[in-house]
């Protein structure tokens, strides 16, 4: 029989009214079972919250960086477990998986220092007759409430990205992770009741949109961080009025290889970029665009590194692409990659589809009307185009209304600064591809891609209000 993981309210593990089973990706087998919160859970929630808000703002710094610690500690003591239960639920590589466990420990390493250097401004206010000897002292204090709302494709380090900046910042959150593959969310939860916080600092749920909602229209949530599709996204900051909203969305990443890149860097970072975890990434690479004089060699050099991809079962260390996380999405993936063949693209590679799986697939020649072209595949595909100039690639890449991240790769550094100062984008990554992230730095999108940003810097500041000490000196 699947374990149970419950809700965490208020400092207890709580068993859920409505109870349902979390399936392997892979083979359809029972994972755990875990609830769809009601209502009544999600107000239960708000409740522990809140009343976990004035303690939680009174910690030190000094404690909230303790208890980001010992929870790090408690991870890495079960990261083959975090790893093992990430495969299973999320049909993501083992490999891939340990990688990500390891994300989670830097993650919670950087807001442990992080909380401890918090700080704020002094500045003269004696611009004008009439302030002498007027200072004003800034500070960052909680904001209140936090409501996370995190997606399946990285479901133990995006969910880190919303918990961990909450304790740094002094603010009790309520995470309410994707019903998809919620139990490393809660797992998670579960290990934070160990950390010497105030009952209530910490509020897992799991559930579908109804729980999402409930959050973002509750008058008692001071803010919103919400990583997933565009779509939803913006839905849910309609619904959350007057409070502040991060939103970390989609993505239709271009990534530009000029003539004098290093071919070889650039096709092993592509097909990385492209295909880890079946392209189901924000920031997978998807649109690329190469030089016409490198596109053949190019091309090639693509092609040998896909046919050695191995396509299987995640919990074997030596596959490279997994399931997508169900049929629903493979199918939808599959068809987008058929109609733009329909409407004239050509495959170089892959086209073939079984259950959950989709093959890493290169199309060419993509017509611009197509959805794959114009929309997030979210699927191991990777779109090939040749351009003629630089200002032609930089043009190509800007028409989208998305814009997450970029790559470019050339050793040309005027190049690469006009890339910088004309992409779209919220960070350009310079022989890098636009899946390249650190999780320390500042990370978010522009246009349909979303609005704030994440990084465990930023997110403290979106996190915290600045409050003004105006001084008289006499």
């Amino acid at each position: 029989m699947a374990r149970l993981y419950p809700f965490v309210i208020g400092g207890e593990l709580v068993s859920p009214e409505h109870k349902v089973v979390v399936h392997s990706p892979f083979d359809g087998d029972p994972v755990g079972e875990c609830g769809d919160a009601t209502g009544l859970e999600v107000e239960r929630a708000v409740e522990a919250a809140a009343a976990a808000r004035a303690p939680m703002a009174a910690l030190a710094g000094w404690q909230r960086s303790q208890a980001l610690s010992e929870l790090e500690n408690a991870v890495r003591t079960h990261q083959d477990e975090f790893a093992d239960l990430m495969a299973a639920e999320a049909g993501k590589p083992i490999s891939a998986a340990s990688v990500e466990v390891k994300r989670a420990l830097v993650t919670l390493r950087t807001a442990a220092e992080e909380a401890k250097r918090i700080g704020g401004t002094v500045e003269p206010l004696d611009v004008a007759p009439g302030a002498e000897d007027r200072w004003a002292i800034a500070r960052r204090f909680p904001i209140g409430i936090i409501a996370g709302i995190t997606p399946f494709n990285f479901p133990l380090n995006l969910v880190l990205h919303k918990l961990a900046p909450a304790i740094a910042s002094g603010n009790p959150i309520i995470l309410k992770a994707s019903p998809r593959a919620p139990l490393c969310a809660l797992r998670l939860g579960e290990m934070a009741l160990g950390l010497n916080l105030p009952a209530g600092a910490v509020n897992v749920l799991s559930g579908g949109a109804e729980p999402a909602v409930q959050l973002c229209e509750h008058d008692r949530i001071a803010m919103v961080s919400f990583t997933g599709s565009a779509a939803v996204g913006w839905n849910l900051k309609a619904r959350a009025a007057r409070k502040k909203v991060v939103l970390e969305l989609g993505g239709n990443a271009a990534n530009i290889v000029h003539s004098d890149a290093d071919l070889a860097l650039a096709a092993e970072r592509l097909v990385a970029g492209a295909f880890s975890y079946a392209g189901q990434s924000c920031i997978s690479v998807q649109r690329v665009l190469v030089h016409r004089a490198v596109y053949k060699d190019l091309r090639c050099r693509l092609l040998d590194r896909i046919l050695q991809l191995r396509v299987g079962d995640p919990r074997d260390a030596a596959t490279d692409v997994g399931p997508m996380i169900n049929a629903e999405a493979a199918t939808r993936a599959f068809t987008w990659m058929q109609e733009a063949v329909a409407a004239g693209a050509q495959a170089a590679c892959g086209m073939k589809r079984d259950g959950g799986f989709v093959w890493p697939t290169i199309l060419e020649n993509v017509p611009e009307q197509t959805s794959i072209w114009k929309e997030e595949a979210f699927a191991p595909v990777l779109l090939l185009r040749p351009y003629d100039s630089f200002d032609e690639a930089l043009r190509e890449a800007n028409a989208s209304r998305y814009g997450l991240q970029a790559g470019v790769f050339t050793r040309d550094l005027n190049l690469a600064w006009r890339a910088f100062e004309h992409l779209e984008v919220g960070a350009v990554a310079l022989n890098e591809v636009s899946s390249w992230r650190m999780d320390p730095m500042p990370y978010g999108g522009v246009k349909d891609s979303g609005s704030g940003r994440e990084g465990l810097r930023s997110s403290i500041e979106e996190m915290t209000e600045l409050r003004v000490l105006l001084l008289h000196a006499r």
